[in-house]
């Protein structure tokens, strides 16, 4: 004879045992974070949170320190984002801890980063009637990037304002103007090519010799050098020299004087006589040119005047 099987004890059995291990598998699972203390710290962001959801990691300098426990619009401020942080207890937030929301990568999943912090910074606590601790905010990557590029574009929109003022009709005639000379100067540049190579191999060569005259150059202060001190030694001697001859004049100066007292009268009556001599040649010479038979016949007698 058969038994009969109570299938709903045996379903009633199952549903307990299956909920026993799985109650038994999350209690295992989370029995750390319950030995995990945590504090609670706030931080209002100034930009969107979009892609930052409940339970979002904490990380302070790439480590996980906590969650992102609630995110609502700050009271009494639309502007602002209110995130309540849970962070583990012990973590060093300072004064100077600054949170900054980022994003893992091309996912576009959002977390807060907390950075900063000096060692000699003072922990952060609650001031004046707020509830947690307030954590001081950063832009994000996307918010300076939207920043950048909105200060840029502003710029480039009014340097094409300022450039399309400036480009008025005579500017650009003139504009025109300038290309049409560059074309000419280019094509003259391009005409005399040849010139322009020829006045270059010029300048090398210039260049080199320069260079060779440079690399000479000690030699030739060598040489200077070396005229310079026979130069001296000339000079020394012709001192010396000078010296003697002065010696010498000094001892025929004497010689001199007599020269002059006793000579001289008779050098000036010896000048004087050889004056009239060439007197009566000049006229010898006169009397010949103009009677050549004087020298046969001798001197006409001279006429005789009246009365005679």
């Amino acid at each position: 004879m058969e038994e009969k099987v109570n299938f709903a004890l045996v379903g009633v059995f199952v549903l307990v045992l299956g909920t026993v291990l799985i109650g038994g598998v999350l209690w295992l699972s989370s029995s750390k974070s319950y030995r995990t203390s945590y504090d609670t710290y706030q931080t209002f962001m100034n930009e969107s949170v979009a892609g930052l959801d409940l339970n979002a990691p904490v990380r302070y300098r790439g480590v996980e320190v906590g969650r992102v426990r609630n995110i609502m619009l700050a009271p009494g401020n639309i502007e602002q984002v209110q995130l309540l942080l849970s962070i583990k207890r012990g973590t060093p937030i300072k004064v100077d801890t600054v949170a900054v929301l980022q994003t893992h990568g091309l996912t576009g999943i959002a977390f807060v980063d907390l950075s900063g912090g000096s060692r000699d910074s003072p922990p952060l606590k609650i001031q004046g009637n707020e509830e947690y601790p307030v954590i001081k905010t950063g832009p994000s990557l996307l918010a300076r990037l939207d920043l950048s590029i909105s200060t840029l574009l502003a710029n480039l929109n009014k340097s094409s304002e300022n450039f399309n003022t400036l480009m008025d009709t005579d500017n650009r005639r003139e504009v025109k103007n300038i290309l049409a000379d560059i074309a000419i100067l280019s094509r003259t540049l391009a005409a005399r090519s040849a010139t322009m190579d020829s006045s270059l191999t010029n300048a090398a060569r210039t260049m080199e010799n320069t260079v060779r005259f440079t690399n000479e150059l000690p030699q030739l202060a060598q040489r200077i050098q070396r005229s310079a001190d026979t130069f001296d030694h000339m000079t020394n001697e012709l001192a010396r020299t000078s010296a003697g001859a002065s010696g010498m004049i000094d001892g025929a100066r004497t010689d001199v004087q007599q020269f002059t007292s006793e000579t001289l009268p008779e050098l000036r009556q010896l000048v004087t006589e050889l004056r009239d001599l060439a007197g009566s040649l000049q006229r010898v010479s006169t009397q010949l040119e103009q009677n050549p038979s004087v020298l046969l016949y001798g001197k006409p007698p001279a006429k005789r005047g009246p009365g005679e």
